[in-house]
């Protein structure tokens, strides 16, 4: 007699087990976050039979572990074909269980944290609340700083006191020279920040930021890589907006393009941020620092058209999702810029990057071409300092051939 788990899920049997009660909230949760009929159907089953084997096993509902799930496949193996995607749908399942409440939370063993542990993670809590710096920048520090505490103090205990210039130069010299000068860059810029907290933390005296050695590096020796107005054009005509990723995507380049966001910005942007009565956008930058900008007519119209005939229904306040289950915000800048590079691909455009930030340089070049002053490019791309945009003044060609000293003699 078949079973009417929700309106995409019919089983030949009644769930049996622990676990019984709840393979119809997980069925209607997965048609909730998008999954098609065939997937939910495939994963129900799964967890409909992983119930009944608890049940015969006499496991009880609070005793049940991820464990469980792997000895129920091996078991199962025995006797049926195994499927690529079985794990995964028993670990959604026993998620959505913690979720819910049904079965206790995985308990993580404590882990006995060595000096260094303890002052990196210390330094990491500093970057993240007292100086509120990006994730993507504290990822890159910390690792740094945990190799100069080992370093510096091995084993043994961390005593921040007995730094000294000589500990700093050190460390520099031997790891310089197996780095890229960027990378190289990116680790004295650690240091010093490490140094600074020392000192905030009154452990060191001295400012022993001046004792880091300088990367040999020129400022601004490359000029930005901008995507032309030309491509720009070709690329969002290339987009088929009859589909509802064609709409998302248009409406995602489009602000990159319009409005030069990063890719960050435009993956964090949420449903609350776009006011429609003043005709604003508030987005969420570098360090959190939150600033508003208005909507062009052409950016809101794609916008709402992805709203409106696009967009998934659901309870996630992110504005764009995934297109595929589970349907949720994208997690990263990562998925902005798997957007851009499957865009360029099919338009078939050789573009400087495959990245969105030539979106960024190409509005600024442009804007600079058409006469506005780097003071209002650093605006509209939320610098906060204007040495930051002053890479730009490189890319007016026409404006520098003036300041271009003439060639000796009559050659030309």
């Amino acid at each position: 007699m078949n079973v009417v788990i929700c309106s995409r899920v019919v089983l030949s049997r009644a769930p049996e087990g622990p676990l019984a009660a709840h393979i119809g909230t997980f069925a209607k949760s997965l048609v909730a976050l998008g999954y098609v009929a065939k997937s939910v159907h495939r994963q129900v089953l799964i967890a409909s039979c992983f119930s009944r084997w608890l049940g015969h096993a006499g496991v009880a509902e609070q005793s049940i572990t991820a464990d469980y799930a792997v000895r129920y496949l091996r078991c199962r193996a025995r006797r049926l074909r195994s499927c690529a995607g079985d794990l995964a749908a028993l670990t959604h399942f026993i998620d959505f269980l913690r979720r819910e409440g049904a079965v206790p939370a995985e308990t993580i063993a404590v882990r006995h944290l060595t000096p260094i542990d303890r002052c990196a993670e210390e330094y990491e809590q500093y970057l993240r609340e007292a100086r509120a710096l990006a994730r993507s920048t504290i990822v890159n520090y910390v690792p740094f700083i945990r190799e100069f505490l080992s370093h510096c103090f091995g084993g043994g205990p961390v005593v921040l006191s007995r730094l000294c210039a000589a500990d700093v130069v050190r460390f520099v010299q031997l790891q310089a020279t197996r780095l890229h000068w960027k990378r190289a860059k990116l680790m004295t810029s650690a240091l010093r920040s490490f140094l600074n907290y020392a000192r905030y933390c009154g452990e060191v005296a001295a400012d022993l930021t001046g004792a880091v050695p300088v990367v040999p590096n020129w400022s601004m020796t490359s000029i930005p890589r901008a995507i032309s107005p030309d491509q720009v054009r070709q690329l969002l005509a290339s987009i088929d907006r009859r589909t509802a990723m064609g709409r998302r995507d248009y409406a995602v380049l489009l602000l990159l393009a319009r409005l030069g966001l990063r890719s960050g910005e435009v993956a964090s942007l949420k449903l609350d941020d776009i006011d429609w009565n003043v005709g604003q956008l508030t987005v969420c930058g570098k360090s959190g620092h939150r600033s508003g900008l208005p909507l062009p007519p052409d950016v809101g119209k794609a916008i709402a058209a992805y709203l409106q005939r696009g967009r998934p229904h659901c309870a996630n306040r992110y504005l764009f999702l995934r297109a595929r289950a589970p349907v949720r915000g994208f997690r990263g800048a990562s998925g902005i810029g798997s957007i851009v590079r499957h865009a360029l691909h099919r338009a078939g455009i050789d573009a400087p990057t495959t990245g969105a930030h030539q979106f960024r340089h190409g509005l600024a070049t442009e804007m600079l071409r058409k006469g506005a002053s780097l003071g209002e490019i650093g605006d509209v791309l939320g610098h906060r300092h204007l040495q930051t945009t002053k890479i730009y003044a490189k890319v007016d060609i026409v404006a520098l051939r003036a300041l271009a000293m003439p060639w000796p003699g009559d050659a030309q």
